[in-house]
């Protein structure tokens, strides 16, 4: 995959005021009721942290680095169940594998014909389901040489703003009620869910998340280790399927 375009020398270069405007049109955007379910979810993942034993700068360190909020839950685990560095790498490498298709699918609506690859490469590092749900609904309507802006402006603030949650709750978290930092963490699959399933595009995408939900119980009775995995892998693939053989149906 080509991650520039040749630059196209009719259109104007953005200035500098107008990349900041859009790049503050980000920032706005982050603070909105995903934005805010998501720092939710931070709540609770502050509370997991504290009482896995990790430190206020470890676990603010890995809110930045890590972003992902299930692939820094699997880290935890990993922690909590004594595994070695290679296999906490693993789980974590394998639980982010499921962001390559949404870099895959965003990388070309941000990709402008002077938009050099590092910033790509850089800016790819925010996408996480609610980055990329808000970004994928609204980049269309965003000239294509300023929605890299747009989208930093998006992404390093849900960044920043949930690094400051977590390490405030961090700090007040044997003051908070177990239950309600439970209730919080919960709000994130929720509206992955809910969010996941608005904004896909094909039957396909539907067909696999209720595949998921009803084989995800059903193989953690019978593969309680590799429940996921495999409800993934069979989800994923019956709905590959089914939107290969839609289209053959639809071109026929």
């Amino acid at each position: 995959m080509r991650l520039s375009m040749p630059a196209d020398p009719t259109s104007p270069t953005p200035s500098l005021s107008t990349r900041r405007l859009w790049y503050l049109r980000g920032v706005r955007a982050a603070f909105s009721i995903p934005g805010l379910i998501l720092a939710s979810a931070f709540i609770g993942f502050a509370g997991l942290a504290k009482e896995a034993g990790l430190t206020l700068a470890q676990t603010v360190f890995m809110v930045g680095m890590v972003w992902a909020l299930p692939a820094k839950v699997v880290l935890i685990g990993a922690i909590l169940s004594g595994a070695s560095l290679p296999a906490a790498a693993f789980a974590v490498a394998l639980s982010s594998i499921r962001l390559t298709p949404m870099v895959v699918a965003l990388v070309p609506e941000l990709r402008g014909p002077r938009t050099p690859r590092w910033v790509l490469y850089v800016l790819s590092h925010f996408v996480a389901v609610t980055s990329w749900v808000l970004a994928m609904e609204r980049l269309r309507g965003i000239p294509r040489e300023l929605r890299t802006s747009y989208y930093a402006g998006l992404g390093s603030t849900l960044v920043l703003f949930n690094m400051a949650v977590t390490a405030v709750v961090y700090l007040v978290a044997d003051s908070l009620p177990p239950i309600v930092s439970a209730a919080l963490f919960l709000l994130t699959p929720m509206y992955f869910l809910t969010s996941l399933w608005g904004s896909a595009r094909e039957r396909a995408g539907h067909v696999a998340m209720v595949l998921g939900l009803i084989l995800g119980p059903l193989l953690h009775l019978v593969i309680p280790g590799f429940d996921l995995l495999g409800a993934g892998l069979i989800g994923g693939g019956t709905a590959f399927a089914f939107h290969k053989l839609a289209r053959r149906r639809a071109s026929a």
